[in-house]
């Protein structure tokens, strides 16, 4: 199982998460690249590489030209949602990036006392911020992680000047994000901020457990360097591997329905699964006043919870969803092709203690089934499948 670890030690902000995530990535172009989808051109984007105590870390600086300094620097979310909706990224990038800045537009909205939609960013909703958060989406996406933990997240104390004047650390849209989230924090004796909010929403929604290290084998490391020179190293670094525990957290969300049809509720399940849920099923149930229904039952990453709660409400009548952590150990396994002497099929390959199995995929033997007009409960009899091989352990 693929992870990203993040060592918020020193504190996380937009920049250093683009520039740990980078590293991982090693394509700067594809950021690039993928970043002029915003069709924005208020903005030119400077990587390069700073040493922070010793350590060599990437910076990730975002531009904003001149003549256009002044505008634009204070957004709504219905002002960024448009900008993300109008962009030709993909579906999955532009769900995690509006839920990042969800993250903060509530905060900020408790903060201020006004209404979601009345909520002014300032230097949130500013474009260096909209990169940042896209920018953290597309990598993300890019990388593909099974799960996403992080360690305690490491706040400094005293003052700084943002957009309302002189604030304490952390400042208040930050204080909220952690109120309203699972993040763990503590503050350390450092005298200036090391969360931004951009940060603090990104590691919010992002991370699922913030834990030590777990057991797992390190690929690669990633440090994104920050703008401040302290006597700590001011970077985030980030873990890139295989975790090597195969118990698995994993979210569980069920609902009862009674009054959507039975091509609603196929439908939806495509959707869920196209969405990345990890299993959907249906179970008949009798309900309130003895009138039959259906139980939706899925399993999913809490990353995929939003966006599957999303199309959940949106396809089927139900107006609320149950929903609770648990979890499951899976076998080692990976796809395979096998070769028959009707045609390669698509398989997976599944280690248990000593003993390797292989289990063909239905769409592939359905497919050699039609066109060879051989019965499929004989294709599952092939030789091919039909065993056990013990691992040779020496």
């Amino acid at each position: 199982m693929k992870i990203l670890y993040f060592d918020c030690s020193s504190g996380i902000s937009g920049n250093m998460t683009l520039g740990a995530l980078l590293e991982i990535v090693g394509d700067n172009n594809f950021l690039i690249t993928e970043l002029q989808k915003l069709n924005n051109a208020e903005y030119d984007l400077e990587i390069s590489k700073k040493t922070k105590c010793g350590i060599v870390g990437t910076f990730v600086d975002v531009i904003i030209k001149e003549h256009d300094h002044h505008h634009h620097q204070h957004r709504n979310l219905d002002d960024v949602y448009k900008i993300i909706d109008n962009s030709s990224l993909n579906i999955n990038v532009k769900d995690l990036a509006k839920r990042i800045f969800l993250n903060v537009a509530k905060a900020e909205s408790i903060v201020h006392q006004k209404p979601l939609n009345e909520v002014h960013f300032h230097e949130v909703g500013a474009i260096d911020s909209i990169v940042d958060i896209v920018g953290t989406a597309i990598l993300i996406d890019k990388i593909k992680p099974d799960v996403i933990y992080s360690s305690v997240v490491n706040d400094g104390h005293g003052f700084i000047n943002c957009a309302h004047g002189l604030m304490s650390v952390p400042v208040p849209a930050t204080t909220e994000i952690f109120r309203a989230s699972k993040v763990k924090f503590r503050q350390i004796d450092v005298d200036t901020e090391l969360v931004t909010p951009t940060g603090a929403a990104i590691i919010a929604e992002l991370a699922s457990n913030y834990i030590t290290l777990p057991v797992m084998q390190i690929s690669k490391v990633g440090y994104g360097a920050g703008s401040k020179d302290l006597n700590i190293p001011n970077l985030l670094k980030v873990y890139y591997g295989d975790l090597e525990d195969l118990n698995e957290d994993f979210i569980v969300m069920e609902t009862n329905i009674d009054d959507s049809t039975a091509e609603v509720l196929a439908y939806t399940s495509e959707l869920l699964f196209k969405a990345g849920a990890l299993d959907v099923f249906y179970t008949p149930i009798y309900m309130k006043k003895g009138r039959p229904g259906y139980r939706l039952s899925l399993m999913c990453n809490k990353i995929d919870m939003p966006k599957l709660q999303n199309i959940i409400f949106k396809e089927t009548s139900t107006i609320g969803i149950r929903y609770r952590t648990e979890q499951r150990t899976k076998l080692i396994r990976e796809n395979v092709v096998i070769k028959t002497k009707y045609g390669d099929v698509l398989a997976k390959k599944v280690i248990s203690e000593n003993q390797v199995f292989i289990y063909p995929e239905y769409e592939s033997l359905k497919q050699i089934s039609t066109n060879n007009n051989i019965p499929l409960k004989e294709l599952y009899k092939l030789p091919e499948f039909n065993f056990k091989e013990v691992k040779n352990d020496n």
